[in-house]
C-alpha cells in the first residue's frame, strides 16, 4: 500500500504550512481522500503536484534572445 500523509505530514514534506496544504485541498488543486472527517493525501500525489510547478532554467542563448526582444 502506498504511503498516505495527514495534512501536517504533507506540509512538513513540502516545507510549507498546514494552512497552505488545506487550501490546496479546499480548492481541489491536489487529489485527496476523506477518511471519516480526516483528509489523507498520497505521497505520490503530493510529489506530482510539487513537480508540476518546476521551472526549468534558461540557457544563455535564451536569456540574450529575451533581452533583445525587450530592447
Amino acid at each position: 500500500m502506498e504511503e498516505v500523509l495527514t495534512i501536517p505530514e504533507a506540509a512538513m514534506r513540502i516545507k510549507m504550512s498546514p494552512r497552505y496544504v488545506r487550501r490546496l485541498v479546499a480548492e481541489r488543486r491536489i487529489p485527496f481522500h476523506k477518511v471519516g472527517r480526516s483528509v489523507r493525501i498520497k505521497a505520490s500525489d503530493l510529489t506530482a503536484h510539487f513537480d508540476e510547478g518546476r521551472v526549468e532554467p534558461l540557457t544563455s542563448a535564451q536569456v540574450w534572445r529575451n533581452l533583445r526582444a525587450v530592447a
